[in-house]
């Protein structure tokens, strides 16, 4: 029987599990990568675990969200995570190298390869034909120690492309008409994998903007084809004899076809504050616009940067607006710098950042109040700008470069004819901001570097059979972690300091929670469907574990974070009937049966009101069992610990 790409990769990885759709599965995992500011939580838990040199084929530790140095914390932290490196034998990628998925995207990932990352935006790798996943930092540590990824077998969604994009028109175009199709949780328990005529005429960049932003939509992983197309740009990359030709033996393979016709697309915008808010720019161009960010790991690359620098050539930045552009990697830097197109840039006053995420994780490049920000980025969540009344809507480089030139929202269609660029046949390679690895005897006497930011991990009991406590928080559809936990130059620099950022949980929705929770002692949060979209970062599950939440009690959940809360010993409950959500308030005292896990129920008392309700879960029997031992930390160190 025919089979998918997806499909062919993950069972020739299975070494658990049957291919069953909706069925668990472990995988062996080839490549990892982390960032600073999920990494060095999970080399944390990867020295807990007691490992002494990491298991994979490649494992690779970047450094490019917190590169904001306004104290000790940051630059300290990268230092532990250069050393943790040297010891346990990772590749390290130096602040100032670029953004984790760019890198790994130009020099490290293969077709046909799985890749886990401590990033929800690690499906990038999907455009060069890998499986590539987002985990939180414990799940990567495991990993790294050898272990297998557990996940459900996902549906596979063919999205098949046909046509050719029309001038003017981009990739963040095709991925924005998706999300506009099926929204931020129309991808949950699947995986889109796209195919057809109009696959060949995308670019590797342009394929890597589609798979990344296919996180907004809850999808497991996206994936491309490895062609000719991926064979150009690996020999382009010094990196040709990785090829591999991957494709789907023939569409009537997948669960389900999505048609976009690349040649009837226009340009998109996702409107505030959600990525599946979309609508053509054109019914909405003409608005005032205070900022333009171009780049982050969706638009960063040489095929983007040099799109935005022919727009602007000659021309000045309204003066209405403050332009801001972080290319991708040095490489990107480079190639515009020899070219001549990095001058363009500079000459028409933009303002050009550091090789790192930048504004996109709210570090540095905050808008004015009240402002309307058009950036390339990937989320417009309320507040993760870092000004939490700045309007944000998502476009493409065409869009922003377009807005950029005349001051309000424009339709790039209306600056005429399509600027022409000019790609090389070889990229310029310098690999000497990568740290190699140490042979494994001179990676035994290297010491672990620890600054005073860095605190030991919280230890955790083991689940009891009956759940007691408050209600803390009760909480509507759609939240992010983001909300649950934010980021920003204030809090992730405290990433290593559980007993810190704790104190930030759900500070953008109640900055009482903190003081509420410890005064209570812990207790439940409620939330509404698809709780914990986004990010894929695990302190929004430590740091509430550390606060004592014991259960989350959701319509439904976002897989990253559910994930994340069972590690960290958070039980992830779903209302057998969604209406009885309404009949719970907070301040109510609640009990929780948990003993009944194992039949694929738990029974919710409300104590305050008098009434008793049915829960449900979706938890496999091992995250029961992580669950029974207090997370998986001292469920992986009781089990295989040391091995």
């Amino acid at each position: 029987m025919g089979k998918t790409i997806t499909e062919k990769i993950l069972d020739k990885h299975i070494v658990e599990g049957t291919p069953e759709k909706g069925e668990e599965i472990k995988i062996k995992i080839d490549q990892t990568l982390t960032q600073d500011a999920t990494g060095t939580m999970a080399y944390l838990e990867f020295e807990a675990i007691g490992i002494p040199r990491v298991k994979t084929e490649l494992s690779v530790s970047y450094v490019d969200h917190n590169t904001l140095q306004t104290d000790f914390k940051n630059p300290d932290d990268h230092i532990y995570l250069q050393s943790v490196a040297a010891r346990y034998g990772l590749y390290f990628s130096r602040p100032g190298n670029g953004i984790c998925h760019q890198i790994h995207l130009e020099r490290f990932a293969r077709p046909g390869k799985t890749l886990l990352g401590s990033d929800s935006h690690t499906p990038t790798a999907g455009g060069i034909g890998s499986l590539a996943i987002g985990a939180g930092g414990l799940n990567v540590a495991a990993a790294m120690a050898g272990e297998p990824f557990a996940l459900k077998y996902p549906k596979i969604v063919g999205v098949k492309l046909n046509g050719k994009l029309p001038p003017w028109v981009s990739a963040k175009d095709i991925i924005l008409e998706l999300l506009r199709r099926v929204d931020v949780k129309g991808g949950v328990g699947k995986v889109f994998e796209y195919f057809g005529p109009g696959v060949k005429t995308l670019s590797i960049p342009e394929r890597a903007t589609i798979t990344n932003m296919g996180t907004e939509t809850g999808a497991t992983t996206s994936i491309f084809p490895s062609d000719e197309v991926t064979r150009g740009f690996l020999k382009a990359q010094g990196r040709e004899e990785q090829w591999i030709e991957l494709k789907s033996d023939g569409e009537e393979y997948y669960d389900e076809i999505i048609e976009i016709n690349l040649d009837e697309l226009e340009p998109l915008a996702a409107l505030p504050h959600s990525p599946g808010n979309v609508k053509p720019v054109a019914d909405i161009e003409g608005m005032e616009v205070q900022q333009v960010a171009i780049g982050s790991c969706t638009n960063s690359s040489l095929r983007d940067m040099k799109v935005v620098a022919q727009i602007l050539k000659g021309k000045t930045v309204a003066p209405n607006l403050s332009l801001l552009i972080n290319p991708g990697s040095r490489q990107v830097v480079a190639h515009l710098v020899e070219t001549g197109e990095y001058k363009y840039l500079v000459d028409a006053g933009a303002r050009i950042l550091e090789n790192a995420c930048g504004p996109c994780i709210g570090m540095g490049g905050a808008p004015p109040s009240g402002s309307v920000s058009i950036r390339t980025y990937n989320r417009n969540f309320e507040g993760r700008s870092g000004t939490k009344d700045a309007k944000v809507l998502l476009v493409s480089p065409e869009t922003a470069a377009a807005t950029a030139i005349n001051g309000v929202l424009t339709d790039p269609r209306k600056l005429g004819k399509p600027v022409e660029i000019v790609m090389p046949d070889r990229f310029i390679i310098n690999d000497n901001m990568i740290i190699l690895p140490l042979p494994p005897e001179e990676a035994e006497k290297v010491k672990v570097v620890r600054g005073p930011n860095i605190k030991p991990l919280p230890e955790f009991p083991p689940l009891v059979e009956k759940l007691k406590g408050e209600v803390l928080i009760k909480v509507g559809d759609n939240i992010t972690t983001d909300h649950i936990m934010p980021a920003g130059a204030k809090i992730l620099p405290l990433r290593s300091n559980i007993p810190e950022i704790s104190k930030y949980v759900f500070s953008r929705v109640d900055e009482k929670f903190y003081e509420r929770a410890m005064e209570k002692k812990g207790g439940f949060v409620i939330g509404g469907e698809n709780y914990g979209q986004g990010s894929s970062r695990e302190h929004a599950a430590i740091a509430p574990k550390y606060l004592g939440v014991k259960a989350v009690i959701a319509k439904s959940f976002a897989r990253i974070h559910s994930e994340n809360l069972i590690n960290f010993g958070i039980v992830p409950l779903v209302f057998s009937d969604v209406k009885d959500y309404d009949r719970i308030e907070q301040g109510d005292k609640l009990e929780v049966d948990v003993s009944s896990l194992e039949n694929g129920e738990a029974t919710l008392k409300d104590v305050t009101k008098g009434f008793s309700i049915k829960l449900k879960h979706n938890l496999s029997e091992m995250d029961i069992a992580i669950l029974r031992e207090g997370g998986k930390l001292p469920f992986i160190k009781k089990n295989i610990g040391g091995r």
